[in-house]
């Protein structure tokens, strides 16, 4: 359904029942890469997942911004009545809830990781940069065959032809503007200090991430006060959807 939130019109989803779960997408993705995730604990949780501002249905209303996406998430668990919550996020997903958790500690129980995205270093920020701009040059067709053989391991790439085109749809599927701006959001963020992030934390790698190495995630599981790291084989950067049963075994443990 369509919720008016903070003045803009975003795109929020709920199914299931039971204690609040919230979902959050990466970059050039949606909320229907949480589908896997929603039908495998919608009967233990009340599933909530939205499309970001700039993405899928969610029009780009203004700039965007890590600060502004983290608005978005307090006024839609107010919008919905829900005080506190679990999380789960996937890639710039995650670097949102980094900052949602250190900012709102009260209102996060535990938090779940896939594909860990940091404030970048600054090789990664101008490589999104100049494709932020090849976007807007060219369209979203001259960015997204790079993207997703760069996003998906070798085993799904040769044997999952389903995921690739459903990863190629996602990102077709974008606003040009709103991918760019996305991009430029992310490239523009800057890093939360891990001990701000006092609540339980899962971290879950694919051993195929080229985009997120699993180095990234078990790296941030070490300085974090609570965290587990899981590494699930045969898998890239697109866990929610390239693993999907690993992911929601471990997922519904540790919820």
């Amino acid at each position: 359904m369509l919720q008016e939130i903070r003045g803009k019109t975003l795109s929020v989803e709920k199914q299931g029942a039971g204690d609040p779960v919230v979902l959050l997408h990466g970059l050039g993705s949606t909320a229907n890469v949480w589908e896997p995730a929603v039908r495998a604990l919608a009967d233990k949780f009340t599933m909530l997942r939205f499309d970001l501002e700039g993405a899928g249905r969610s029009p780009c209303a203004g700039e965007l911004s890590i600060d502004s996406w983290v608005a978005d998430l307090a006024a839609i668990l107010d919008r919905n009545g829900i005080e506190a919550a679990r999380f789960v996020g996937h890639s710039l997903g995650t670097l949102i809830l980094q900052h949602f958790a250190a900012r709102y500690p009260e209102r996060v129980l535990k938090l779940a990781f896939l594909g860990v995205n940091r404030a970048p270093p600054e090789a990664r920020r101008q490589a999104v940069r100049e494709r932020a701009a090849k976007v807007r040059a060219e369209g979203l067709e001259a960015i997204t065959d790079a993207v997703v053989k760069g996003g998906l391991s070798p085993h799904t790439l040769a044997e999952k032809p389903e995921i690739v085109a459903f990863v190629r749809e996602l990102l077709l599927r974008q606003n040009p503007e709103g991918y760019a701006r996305s991009c430029e959001a992310m490239a523009s963020s800057v890093a939360v200090d891990p001990q701000a992030i006092r609540c339980p934390v899962l971290v879950i790698a694919g051993a195929d991430d080229a985009v997120s190495p699993p180095a990234n995630g078990e790296g941030l599981a070490r300085e974090l006060p609570q965290a587990k790291f899981i590494l699930i084989e045969k898998c890239g950067h697109w866990l929610p959807i390239e693993q999907p049963a690993a992911v929601n075994r471990a997922l519904r443990e540790f919820l």
